[in-house]
């Protein structure tokens, strides 16, 4: 489609204009390279570059407006304009399918980074929550029902190392899509002594692809991408679920920021945490991008297909919809206010079972003798309704005559917490060690 340089955009298009710097980066890098093998004299190149260095500063001002789903036709047609006999030389010697998975990894590349650092930010506001709160003690959940004590540091740092899983799967990708297809020709590659793996460097690529029917028609690259981005998606999706329950009144754990929440229409006490709802809500849009994508790439034969033109879409749209989430998520942790003594209330002696089971097996009890001991306990004390520690020695002696006066420390949520002093419990010491482990992690990849 043509463009007049007097039409001023009035809004960005939601397609392939994203990959208009990466391909100009490539298309600069590609006619240098074409010197040597004699497609292009120094004049010529010169031309070509100065014409694309226009069109450059053309589209930033705004001039230069490509269609939504035509980026690459609108910038041949443009440069055709302004150097149409070097031009025509240039587009001998590539074809538009590569020029647009190249352009296409490039881009990807550079959203990788900002994807780690965006996490990065998430993550050391975990960090910086959890140091405040290594003693907070919180019932810990399992099935969604009370299952141990466990600490808000605890808590927060679980999803720190979910997202250092998920940062080790985005470097891992780097080096799969840093390969560079230019050179690769519409099927065969190009019939001319092009040193592709120089091309490569200068662009900024680490390798060269090995096959060129492969090259123009792979889209891994894009599928994994689109899955990392779906399971981080989830990550975050599963840490704003705590969120809204943790919130909730009924428990009043956390108080999201008002910067967060909006004031029900209806019920004007009611604070509703809409942004960590659409939030959790996104992981589902990001799911079903990665559903598509594959939906799409399944039946394609082998190299290019118009169908990708489509799944494009499908990366742009998850990748801006996880930034937002990112940011979100970010800012609610940030933010977050934590009332310890509402969770110090919800703590009640069924989360001390297990460790009273502990104590009988410390003293020869078999593991399912002691279990059945507990419960004797537990229906005793129902009978009797009272809990466990209104319950008078005798009563647990009545159960099993390993019980000794000694058991009573046993209902300690502090005690609790602070006897599972192992890497990865809830012992002070053990928190401290985690903490340094996440900061050592981060150090480590870059990212402190």
């Amino acid at each position: 489609m043509s463009q007049s340089p007097d039409a001023l955009p009035t809004t960005a298009p939601p397609g392939d204009w994203r990959l208009f710097s990466a391909e100009i980066r490539v298309s600069l890098a590609y006619v240098e390279a074409l010197v040597a093998p004699g497609v292009l004299t120094a004049t010529e190149r010169d031309a070509v570059i100065s014409a694309l260095e226009q069109i450059k500063r053309e589209f930033e001002q705004g001039i230069f407006k490509p269609a939504d789903d035509d980026l690459f036709g609108a910038l041949d047609e443009r440069l055709s304009q302004i150097a149409p006999m070097e031009s025509a030389k240039l587009n001998a010697a590539r074809s538009r399918s590569e020029q647009t998975v190249t352009a296409l990894r490039l881009w990807v590349m550079d959203e990788l980074d900002g994807l780690i650092n965006a996490l990065a930010d998430i993550q050391r506001a975990l960090i910086q929550q959890a140091e405040t709160h290594l003693g907070t003690l919180m019932p810990g959940y399992t099935h969604m029902q009370p299952a141990g004590v466990v600490t808000v540091c605890h808590w927060l740092l679980s999803y720190f190392w979910m997202l250092a899983r998920d940062q080790e799967r985005l470097v891992s990708m780097i080096g799969r899509t840093s390969q560079c297809p230019m050179g690769s020709g519409a099927i065969g590659g190009i019939p001319y002594a092009l040193d592709r793996s120089s091309l490569a460097g200068v662009i900024g690529f680490a390798d060269v692809t090995q096959n060129s029917m492969d090259a123009i028609g792979d889209l891994d690259f894009g599928a994994e991408l689109l899955f990392y981005v779906s399971l981080i998606g989830v990550h975050l999706s599963r840490l704003a679920e705590d969120f809204i329950l943790y919130s909730n009144p009924a428990l009043g754990f956390v108080r999201v920021d008002d910067a967060y929440t909006v004031r029900s229409s209806a019920l004007p006490a009611k604070r509703n945490p809409n942004a960590v709802e659409r939030a959790r809500g996104k992981a589902g849009l990001i799911l079903g991008d990665l559903a598509g994508f594959l939906a799409t790439l399944k039946g394609l034969p082998s190299t290019y297909n118009q169908d990708t033109q489509e799944n494009r879409l499908a990366l742009y749209h998850a990748v801006d919809t996880l930034k937002s989430m990112v940011k979100v998520m970010e800012g609610v942790i940030s933010t977050l206010q934590f009332f310890p003594e509402r969770m110090l209330k919800a703590l009640d002696e069924r989360v001390l079972m297990g460790d009273l089971a502990d104590y009988l097996i410390s003293r020869g009890v078999s593991h399912r003798e002691a279990f059945g001991v507990v419960e004797k306990l537990i229906a005793r004390a129902a009978r009797a309704e009272k809990t466990l520690t209104e319950l008078p020695l005798a009563d647990f002696e009545a159960e099993s005559k390993a019980f000794d006066a000694d058991v009573f420390a046993i209902f300690d949520f502090a005690r609790a917490a602070a006897q599972r002093n192992v890497t990865g419990g809830t012992a002070p010491a053990a928190q401290r060690k985690q903490i340094r482990a996440a900061l050592d992690w981060m150090v480590e990849n870059g990212l402190e």
